[in-house]
């Protein structure tokens, strides 16, 4: 079984693999192309594979569902590096939240109105 620091260098990798292939050639990069596209396109595509995962889920096909969280892993950091977000940040966010209850995180945030 994989550790947690081992987890993390595995989704810094990918961090660092998407980062380098953010100016590459659309046609040679995978990357390339959805960030090409614009930052819609790379959210639509989280979307996407978001919703696949949910429903391997729910379906309860245990390698879908493995398969599909990668891909919305990895979609997820083609969004962060769009967006100027690196793992460091996210990480730090995690570090703040721990501890806290998620009722009592959520009832923190500012009050938006509808």
């Amino acid at each position: 079984m994989i550790n947690d620091q081992e987890a993390r260098h595995v989704l810094e990798r990918l961090f660092n693999t998407v980062v380098s292939r953010k100016n590459a050639s659309p046609s040679l990069s995978h990357s390339a192309r959805l960030m090409s596209r614009g930052r819609n396109k790379i959210a639509q595509k989280f979307g996407e594979e978001a919703v696949e995962c949910v429903i391997e889920a729910v379906s309860g096909n245990r390698d879908a569902l493995i398969s599909e969280s990668a891909d919305v892993l990895y979609h997820l950091v083609v969004m962060w590096v769009d967006g100027g977000v690196s793992p460091d940040d996210v990480w730090a966010e995690l570090q703040r939240r721990e501890g806290t209850s998620g009722i009592e995180e959520k009832a923190s945030r500012p009050k938006t109105e509808p």
